[in-house]
Parts: C-alpha cells; structure tokens; sequence
C-alpha cells in the first residue's frame, strides 16, 4: 500500500464513521464514476456521486468496515473495503471496490451489496430521494 493509500483510507474510514459529508466531496474526482446496485448504468460526476453517497451513509445504520484489500500493481491505488451494516431490521452485507486517480481521489467506485431483500430496502428508502435531487437537477 502506497502513502497516498493510507492517507486516503484514513479520511475515508474517518469522513464515513463521522458522516462528514463536505469532507467526502472534498475526496471525491470531479469526473468520479460509480456504479451501485440498483442503478444498471454508472452514475457521474461529483454531484450526483456525492449525494447518493450521502443518502447511502444516512440510511445504513451501524456501519462499520471490517477487511481491506489493495492493489497498487497499475500504478494507481485500487482497494476492497468490506462492510456491514444494517436497513431497518435486515443485515447488509456489502464491499466497496474503489480506485483513485494520480491525486489520491476517487475516479471510480462500485459497490457490491447483499443480500437482495437488504437492497431492496435500501432501494425503497434512497429512490425516492434520488428522484427528487435528479428532477431538481433536470430544472
């Protein structure tokens, strides 16, 4: 793991356990791309990453990360971050897979969540919401 990593993860690990989210747009690629169940196609830009990540962290209850892989083999910092957490009364189970770019940012972002009655109900409670902030977006 590279020095850019670990100071990386540390802001993430911190802005995440604090819910600072001003501090997590601050660490996020203007450009920055994510994919995230239950969107088929990639979500972009800061904006639009930054509010559903907000969303995300607001609505699941004990989040907590657990083990880390990383990959520095390409010449950019790519990281697993596994992680738990509840919706209401059901278990989640997820991983975060990012990868930053040359200023130790995140260009990219996926997220790998289980199990399917979990995601729906984090589906249930974040739709609606994404909604308002894309029409909002659309005027």
């Amino acid at each position: 793991m590279t020095s850019l990593d670990g100071e990386f993860l540390d802001r993430w690990h911190r802005l995440v356990a604090e819910r600072d989210l001003d501090a997590l747009a601050a660490i996020l690629a203007e450009n920055v791309s994510m994919g995230a169940p239950p969107y088929w196609d990639k979500l972009h830009g800061r904006p639009l990453v930054h509010h559903l990540l907000g969303l995300i962290i607001h609505t699941i209850e004990d989040f907590t990360y657990h083990r880390e892989w990383h990959d520095d083999s390409r010449g950019q910092g790519e990281m697993a971050l596994e992680f738990k957490g509840h919706v209401g009364e059901l278990d989640l189970q997820g991983l975060d897979l990012i990868t930053l770019n040359e200023q130790g940012l995140v260009q990219n972002l996926d997220v790998v969540l289980r199990p399917m009655n979990a995601l729906e109900a984090l589906r249930d409670v974040i739709a609606p919401q994404m909604m308002r902030f894309l029409s909002q977006s659309a005027d």
